[in-house]
């Protein structure tokens, strides 16, 4: 099946563009003909050296974002809950998109959609667009009846990730770009310019002072085993991704990082926000509490969470309630187990859910600046140190050679 770029008209006589899936030129101009799209362009798209170059490189540069998902799923909300039919609300939302990629991918939704497929079932031929938590409620939605309701929740959820995320990375971009900038001012001191300086210190009669024989011996050893140190580098990048592939290796880093000194507690706080605000989400969409929680467990990033979610959930089959067997596991604070107790005997657990969301959210954002707080002055204080020594390593010979010359 190949895919056809299309112009033409709608009924009301607006002219439309898009791609659309057929066997052949003839079966895309019936299929625009039934979807009430009058054709007066249609060509396949030819995929020649030069444009799988191009689409190589589209795939790289052009991703479908988060923010790109939850923009469209807000204006595909608006247009169901204006009335419009699925077929058309597609079409009106493939003209409304600006990326190629997730127009080719609605285009083929609809495609779906129009062969008598479900919208969650279309959907979810593109899990690495559509997470399997968007499926779920889309599913939900179309039971329901109340899609666009379903889709506005999508939107808000989504974009309060992204929100998220984006504070975070805001928070922590410029302490990582300054710890790249240091370590390449750093090496390129060590390679190039200390090897330069250090040549004064060729005829010197007297025992080199230990800081500047320890300058000398590392500046050596970087500029002539270079290569070799690059290679065990990346080397030893590699065995430690395949190590955290592996069952056991991502057990114990995920344990580690819930254990580790300041970021431990950031990393629990990032889980336990998520959690709550995606079982909120699940909930208020009508998705039962056993299956949100199947669906939330994967969300998580940490077996040792995922473990924590799938014990309590196996004990709420069995009739539990939800606050008393997240308690049991010990991975969630007081504040939660308690909020959500308050939630089972109000009859009011997704708000209450919500709420933890809320402050935990709240925490991590204040968490985060209060680590960059502490980070930007310590990485401040190590290339200080390490500047320092290289100057000091270099000065003391030379205070010494003065010394004999007096």
């Amino acid at each position: 099946m190949g895919v056809f770029e299309y112009k033409g008209f709608s009924e009301a006589g607006k002219s439309v563009k898009g791609f659309i899936d057929a066997d052949s030129i003839k079966a895309a101009k019936a299929k625009l003909r039934k979807l009430n799209i009058f054709p007066t362009e249609v060509a396949e798209e030819v995929k020649g050296k030069s444009e799988e170059s191009s689409s190589a490189f589209s795939s790289i540069t052009e991703r479908i974002s988060t923010a790109d998902v939850a923009l469209m799923t807000r204006q595909f909300a608006t247009l169901i809950n204006a009335g419009l039919p699925m077929i058309e609300s597609l079409s009106a939302l493939i003209e409304q998109l600006d990326s190629v990629r997730l127009k080719k991918v609605i285009t083929s939704v609809r495609e779906g959609v129009n062969e008598g497929s479900s919208l969650a079932d279309s959907l979810g031929a593109f899990p690495n667009v559509f997470s399997n938590i968007y499926v779920n409620m889309v599913r939900a939605g179309e039971v329901s009846g109340a899609l666009d309701v379903v889709l506005m929740r999508l939107a808000d959820f989504q974009e309060s990730q992204v929100k998220l995320i984006r504070k975070i990375k805001a928070v922590f971009a410029y302490p990582i770009l300054m710890m790249f900038v240091g370590t390449g001012v750093v090496v390129f001191l060590l390679t190039f310019v200390i090897p330069k300086v250090t040549k004064i210190f060729e005829n010197y009669k007297k025992e080199l002072p230990l800081p500047t024989k320890i300058l000398i011996t590392t500046s050596n050893l970087l500029k002539s085993n270079w290569l070799i140190i690059l290679i065990l580098l990346i080397l030893a990048i590699y065995m430690t991704k395949r190590y955290l592939n592996t069952t056991k290796g991502r057990r114990r880093f995920d344990k580690l990082a819930l254990t580790l000194p300041l970021f431990g507690k950031l990393i629990q706080k990032i889980i336990i926000a998520r959690f709550t605000r995606t079982l909120a989400t699940l909930l208020k969409s009508g998705i039962p509490l056993l299956t949100s929680l199947g669906i939330v467990k994967n969300i998580v990033n940490n077996v040792i969470v995922e473990e924590a979610i799938a014990d309590a959930s196996d004990s709420v089959r069995e009739g539990e309630n939800l606050s008393e067997t997240l308690r049991d596991t010990k991975m969630f604070p007081p504040l939660v187990t308690r909020m959500i107790a308050v939630g089972e005997k109000t009859g009011e657990l997704e708000d209450m859910l919500e709420k933890s969301a809320d402050a935990y959210e709240n925490e991590v954002e204040a968490m985060v600046l209060g680590l960059t707080s502490v980070v930007e002055p310590l990485m401040i204080i190590v290339m200080g140190a390490i500047v320092a020594f290289i100057v000091l390593s270099i000065l003391l010979p030379i205070f010494d050679l003065n010394q004999l010359s007096m």
